[in-house]
């Protein structure tokens, strides 16, 4: 009997979030096997008891996906046809965010391409596509998700060699790519681009796909299998090739499947693991390596509810959540701290807690516990295990960073630290301490996020050179660190290792940091100023430094003030700029460079400007049309006219339209677009502009890898963005880990930042003493970098 689409999706939750279903077809060559250097994996979703929520996983030849509880997806490794989905070729041994629009129901990886069934029924693949595997009707590699053609209602997907499968809720199977062995089960050996109909089969609940064949369970516990058939994978007693599917003998009672490369399980509702096909590395768990034309049953293993299947390795886990692998074991891919092959389940030490997800790549595998944390361990090559190296692992490791830094809403960059404020109203840093710019009490640098210490409510942050600011949702300011010129405004000259009130100010809704002084604006829409003076910056009419907050002279109605190294602007409601401080750049846009002026002057000629932004001695405007505007310093081409020349008033920005965001560096600018993509253009030495070069540019590059942002930030030599997804990206100078990636390399493209790890991490601890050398000095940098 068919059910309507609703009970049968419930059908299939059902059976997935009371069992994991995990399919690994492979693709090493066996002898007498043939192969294309290819594998697949498939992970259903897995409700998670705690904090975690749905998480899936999945595991190609040498690429790992995971999908996190908030909706988005991370991938690492092997990258050689784009099957990371980023939007760049090259390798990654950190997690890297994929942008899939919207949450997942299934996700799949084979050695080059990958799949993802969305929460709307729909089905993406990125990667390889010389058989058709993406199913868009071509044969060209995509770099980043596209949709598979003509497929709705899809609950489930698995990616085989070169080709796909995929259940839609009516309980029928659709595939797709490559069809020489029959694989597609549409009766034919034709390889199709788009999807097509596999012939006599209804009420499928579950598919997974080998290398080269393909295995689906029914509503009534039967399992069916096709395409090439060498060894028996198929377990109908024969080794002839079904271009249809045919029944495998003698089991029943089936809630899950898994095929690899040339051998396939079976889980039984009593529990019981069943295999058969290849078994030359004792895969088949039967305590022999004898080859099984039809099933026979695992040995020593109950109460099996989910498995997976690599190249020649198989895992199960079991009811109590332990984890178990047999079979091959040259890269450590058993988790047992050997290198010994195993023809009968071992259990895989080191992973305390309950397991309730796993998948298997060619040589590698990866786990989820229950607290929602992510394992790996085996083959690391191509840096599929995702801890930032390409060292192989004989026992599970955690992916420190996967998560991130999450619920990000906004970032700031200092000269050599970063701020990043968190919708839960936390502020968290990184980077270079020696003034205590990160506010967590100590002086360490640190090379992932830690917490400001007692800072809770902020709705805005700013970091100048070396101090810190942010804005509590009861109108009060808050500043850190350095603090010589009055910078923090509490009537000292003490550096702060935690955060101290700013004397005197309420109703604060905006506040912005330049080098060596602060602003803030009030709800009346006044500016107010405190720091050094030296140039006017305050706009006071004096060139005296202050301790504490001081009015802006002749300002009202402003809605954002910035602040560059020695000059500051300010944006009022009526789409007006005005400036004050240094102009020997022409960084005023007054058409002078009259040195400096200690009082507010209109910025020439810029009329509907929605956002202003300062470098060191240039200014950037959007206008409310999407253009931007520049003016000042230009020596290094970070007005991006195309030109080394200073403008003493506002020019376009040529090429650049749609802008919603805009961020001056010190030497260099950026911009992000509506459609998410960011741009580039100036100094890049330290590879500032995130293009993938050290090339200065004069005119904007976008930046490599980065799509859905909503806002960048910069200072001397690093930037920062946020995803839409609250995920943060940095990249460029790196020495004292103001990237946050857990290193201290420098980075030409963007690399995620990390998420917290809960304390501090052995490379923070042993900073200072082993790698820091001399601290930079605190320099005034006026002139060129």
């Amino acid at each position: 009997m068919q059910l309507n689409a609703e009970r049968w999706t419930t059908r299939l939750l059902g059976v997935w979030l009371a069992v994991l279903v995990v399919a690994c077809g492979q693709s090493i060559d066996a002898p007498g096997e043939p192969g294309q250097g290819t594998t697949s994996n498939h992970s259903a979703a897995v409700q998670m008891p705690g904090p975690g929520g749905v998480v899936f996983v999945a595991a190609g030849e040498s690429h790992s996906l995971v999908g996190l509880p908030d909706g988005t997806l991370w991938a690492t490794g092997a990258n050689d046809s784009g099957q990371l989905g980023q939007g760049t070729p090259g390798d990654r041994s950190v997690p890297m965010q994929v942008e899939l629009g919207s949450r997942l129901l299934s996700l799949s990886a084979s050695s080059s391409h990958s799949l993802a069934a969305r929460s709307d029924g729909t089905v993406w693949a990125w990667g390889s596509n010389s058989k058709g595997e993406l199913g868009d009707g071509t044969t060209s590699n995509r770099l980043a998700p596209v949709q598979v053609q003509g497929l709705r209602g899809v609950v489930m997907v698995a990616a085989g060699s070169s080709y796909s499968l995929a259940v839609r809720y009516d309980g029928t199977v659709w595939a797709w790519g490559e069809n020489q062995y029959g694989q597609l089960g549409d009766g034919t050996t034709s390889n199709r681009l788009a999807p097509v109909q596999v012939q006599r089969l209804s009420g499928v609940v579950t598919v997974a796909a080998g290398h080269s064949h393909s295995l689906a369970v029914r509503s009534d516990g039967t399992v069916w299998a096709w395409g090439y058939n060498s060894s028996g994978r198929l377990g109908d007693g024969t080794t002839s090739t079904r271009l249809e599917p045919v029944q495998v003998t003698g089991l029943s009672g089936v809630v899950a499947v898994a095929a690899g490369k040339t051998h396939s399980l079976a889980v039984r509702s009593d529990g019981t693991l069943w295999a058969w096909g290849y078994n030359n590395y004792g895969q088949l768990g039967d305590r022999t390596t004898s080859t099984r034309l039809e099933p026979v049953q695992v040995q020593g293993l109950s109460g099996v509810v989910a498995v997976a299947a690599g190249h020649y390795h198989s895992l199960a886990v079991r009811s109590d959540g332990t984890l178990w692998a047999w079979g091959f074991n040259y890269y450590g891919q058993l988790g047992d701290g050997y290198g010994a092959d195993s023809s009968s389940p071992r259990q895989v030490k080191g992973l305390s807690g309950v397991v309730v997800a796993v998948a298997a790549g060619g040589d590698h595998t990866l786990a989820v516990r229950s607290d929602g944390t992510v394992w790996a361990w085996g083959d690391n090559y191509f840096g599929q295990l995702g801890g930032g190296t390409k060292d192989a692992h004989l026992l599970p490791a955690q992916v420190e960073g996967l998560l991130g830094l999450s619920g990000v809403a906004a970032v700031a960059a200092g000269a050599l630290h970063s701020l990043a404020l968190r919708s839960d109203g936390t502020v968290w840093s990184w980077g270079y301490n020696l003034y205590g710019q990160l506010g967590n009490g100590t002086e360490d640098h640190r090379w992932v996020p830690g917490q400001v210490t007692g800072l809770n409510g902020a709705v805005a942050v700013a970091a100048g050179s070396y101090h810190s600011l942010a804005v509590r949702s009861d109108g009060t300011v808050w500043g850190w660190g350095h603090n010589f010129y009055g910078e923090l405004g509490d009537g000292t000259k003490s550096k702060r290792l935690v955060p101290v009130q700013v004397k005197g100010l309420s109703g604060v809704v905006a506040v912005a940091a330049g080098k060596t002084h602060s602003l803030a604006v009030r709800s009346d829409g006044t500016v107010w100023a405190w720091g050094e003076n030296q140039y006017g910056q305050l706009g006071d009419g004096t060139e005296s430094t202050r301790l504490e907050p001081v009015q802006v002279q002749g300002l009202s109605g402003v809605v954002a003030v910035e602040g560059g190294y020695f000059h500051s602007l300010a944006l009022r409601s009526d789409g007006t700029v005005w400036a004050w401080g240094n102009n020997y750049n022409g960084e005023l846009g007054d058409g002078t460079t009259s040195g400096h002026r200690l009082a507010p002057v209109q910025v020439r000629g810029l009329s509907g400007v929605v956002a202003v932004s300062t470098g060191a001695h240039h200014s950037l405007a959007i206008r409310s049309d999407g253009t931007v505007w520049a003016w000042g310093i230009n020596y290094y081409g970070e007005l991006g006219d195309g030109t080394e020349i200073n403008r003493l008033e506002p020019v376009r920005v040529p090429g650049l339209s749609g802008v919603v965001s805009v961020a001056a560096g010190a030497f260099y600018s950026q911009a992000v677009r509506s459609d998410g993509t960011v741009w580039a253009w100036g100094y890049n030495l330290s590879g500032q502009l995130g293009d993938g070069t050290t090339n200065t540019r004069r005119v904007p590059e976008q930046v490599q890898g980065l799509s859905r942002m909503l806002a960048v930030a910069a200072n001397d030599d690093h930037s920062l963005a946020v995803g839409a997804g609250g995920a943060v990206w940095a990249w460029g100078f790196n020495r004292f880990g103001q990237l946050g990636d857990d290193t201290t390399d420098d980075n030409l493209a963007p690399v995620h930042v990390r998420g917290p790890t809960g304390g501090e991490s052995v490379a923070a601890l042993g900073w200072r003493s082993s790698r820091a050398g001399p601290h930079p000095p605190l320099t005034i940098r006026a002139g060129r970098p």
